[in-house]
């Protein structure tokens, strides 16, 4: 188990978790815990505009509790999505429990506290349809979670109608190293999203059916999301607009 401070503070009613660094690790505001408070944990769920059937995810799995920001939000609004959260501190888990309303385990709900890396190997193949990849210590990203192997073990365990959302750090020395060894595991399946002010950038990466769409239906999607969950990811997309990153605004992945 990792040995790490974990600090909370509050400010102009948002509640913030970090593991003795200036990074911040999670964050909840606590007039409305389901929302999510920081850029990068609502752009880790642009899966949602890749694959808009109406059951879609039917199945998530977390790697890195956080604040449980990311659980929060699907627990409200897709309360048919089985959950499954890996963290390998128990402390970590117990904070979430006492200082930012982490639901109750349930059928629909799982809380595991192991390490990914060793867990991830004897999990159900072709299981999960999203992934939502925030694994992080107090120094950065363990090694363990960025080798080849792990994340050609994700890519093992992911349905056919799978997504995986990974939080990159770009402005760290290995941003690009990280990059090419997801690229590589995901056969090139992978959209980098433009970095956002925090410099994170968050890394979409697909399995099993195509993702065919444009820019325009993309929109369309936010935009209803937004109505429905108060997501707005909206302003990614305006990002990646700007960036040129999609040839034509047309995404195949």
């Amino acid at each position: 188990m990792p040995e790490h401070i974990i600090d909370i503070s509050e400010e102009s009613g948002v509640r913030y978790l970090n593991f003795g660094s200036d990074s911040i690790q999670g964050a909840m505001r606590i007039a409305r815990p389901w929302s999510l408070e920081l850029e990068y944990t609502r752009e880790m769920m642009a899966g949602l505009l890749l694959r808009p059937h109406p059951d879609w995810p039917r199945s998530c799995l977390m790697v890195g509790l956080g604040a449980a920001s990311q659980l929060r939000f699907l627990h409200r609004h897709f309360p048919d999505c089985r959950i499954t959260a890996l963290e390998i501190n128990p402390a970590v888990i117990s904070i979430c429990q006492q200082f930012f309303k982490l639901p109750p385990e349930s059928p629909q709900l799982g809380i595991i506290a192991e390490d990914a890396s060793t867990w991830i190997r004897r999990a159900p193949k072709a299981h999960y349809d999203l992934i939502l990849l925030d694994g992080f210590a107090a120094d950065g990203c363990p090694a363990a979670l960025d080798s080849p192997g792990f994340y050609l073990a994700c890519r093992a365990v992911m349905s056919e109608q799978g997504v995986l959302a990974c939080n990159l750090l770009s402005r760290s020395r290995g941003f690009q190293a990280r990059v090419r060894r997801i690229r590589q595991a995901f056969e090139r399946r992978c959209l980098i999203l433009p970095p956002s002010d925090s410099g994170n950038a968050i890394a979409l990466s697909a399995t099993g059916t195509a993702i065919d769409t444009d820019l325009a239906t993309m929109q369309q999607r936010a935009k209803l999301l937004h109505e429905q969950t108060g997501l707005d990811l909206r302003p990614a997309l305006n990002r990646l607009r700007l960036s040129r990153s999609l040839p034509a605004d047309h995404l195949t992945l």
